[in-house]
């Protein structure tokens, strides 16, 4: 089903509940992978995923179909992880540095963390990157989504994202080749 069924079913009082039944069912998986990268703790990401659909639903009607659904979802989704890495460092009054340690440790420790040294290398080399930054780069390495995918989304143009994920690859390399 495409997003313009979904959008027609989510609009129908009566196809409502249906209709966001399979805007979650497709989109999900993608938002908590967005999201779980950027937060790396697997409840806050659940919790998030959970926000993300809420907004969705309480604003299907204010969607006005100048992008994608897809890519209303997903500003939705980093807003809201953003948002929630900010009122993180605010709340406990923590440096940048003090929350990449709390999420380093986190990636050391997770049970629900998979992958080799190789991987946790690369995300704890990602935790280092401002958050914007980082979510550019998981949008285009991870998720190999186009730039001009992901200026529509972060509102951001494509020659500053271009410039960004440069950055960030050479910030990644120069980490990890010192490890």
């Amino acid at each position: 089903m495409d997003d313009q069924d979904i959008l027609i079913k989510l609009r129908n009082p009566e196809s409502k509940n249906y209709g966001f039944n399979l805007l979650v069912r497709e989109y999900q998986e993608r938002i908590y992978g967005l999201v779980r990268k950027m937060v790396i703790d697997h409840d806050d990401a659940d919790d998030l995923v959970q926000e993300v659909f809420i907004k969705v639903w309480k604003n299907i009607d204010k969607f006005r179909e100048d992008s994608q659904l897809f890519t209303w979802v997903y500003r939705i989704a980093t807003n809201e992880c953003l948002t929630f890495l900010s009122k993180k460092k605010k709340r406990f009054f923590l440096p940048i540095v003090d929350v990449e340690s709390e999420l380093n440790a986190k990636l050391d420790n997770s049970p629900h963390i998979e992958g080799d040294e190789v991987q946790k290398t690369l995300q704890k080399a990602l935790l280092t990157l401002p958050d914007k930054q980082r979510m550019v780069f998981n949008m285009k390495y991870f998720d190999d989504m186009k730039y001009e995918e992901i200026a529509e989304i972060t509102g951001t143009s494509v020659g500053s994202l271009k410039a960004s994920y440069h950055h960030a690859v050479k910030k990644i390399e120069e980490i990890i080749t010192n490890v």
